[in-house]
């Protein structure tokens, strides 16, 4: 009797089995990123990873354009506040400042000549520079350009991986690690916290 009732457990929990396999089949085919390797790391960390639709080399002509604005905005709003800022205590900071100039302009040639791999034309008129007599409104001014580059760069890295432009992505993930440090530089001047940037 013992025996049979265990038989019989044995071929209940065969018949929920069989049952499962087409529900598992479906919630993989519904969710495609369950069916990533256990090391990937949006199985590890528990997040799905968000797919980006490839866009053409036209739009990211117009992006990287767009980007190239932000760094010559970056440049003269480094050079001119570098030369502007008064007072002793921010000597450090302006020297800072013209090193970050240097870096932006970097950064401009090196997406200028991916604008020209894609077959564009690289703009020549920047975002618009803000001014004030106020050194705490300069670095502040920065911080917030650094924050916008950082954020589009993030997306922009994003597309070219979408897009199989490897290159391109490598190229970004160097200029970004750059921007990082000149937000902190910005953040550690202003004596606050770096921001948190949402992607």
């Amino acid at each position: 009797m013992r025996g049979h009732c265990a038989y019989r457990r044995a071929g209940d929990l065969s018949q929920s089995l069989g049952a499962l396999v087409p529900l598992c089949g479906q919630l993989f085919e519904a969710a495609p990123e369950l069916r990533e390797p256990a090391s990937h790391p949006a199985v590890r960390f528990g997040i799905a990873m968000k797919k980006h639709a490839p866009i053409t080399r036209k739009k990211m002509i117009q992006l990287l354009n767009e980007d190239l604005a932000r760094e010559f905005q970056a440049i003269i709003a480094y050079t001119v506040y570098s030369q502007t800022m008064k007072g002793a205590k921010y000597k450090g900071i302006a020297d800072e400042l013209k090193l970050h100039a240097g870096e932006e302009l970097d950064h401009a040639l090196q997406i200028a000549k991916q604008i020209d791999y894609f077959n564009g034309t690289p703009v020549t008129t920047p975002k618009s520079v803000k001014l004030s007599a106020k050194p705490e409104d300069m670095l502040r001014f920065d911080l917030e350009n650094e924050e916008t580059t950082i954020r589009h760069y993030r997306d922009r890295i994003r597309q070219a991986e979408a897009m199989g432009e490897f290159a391109l992505s490598e190229v970004l993930r160097k200029i970004i690690a750059q921007e990082q440090e000149h937000l902190t530089d910005l953040a550690d001047a202003l004596g606050i916290d770096n921001p948190a940037i949402k992607a």
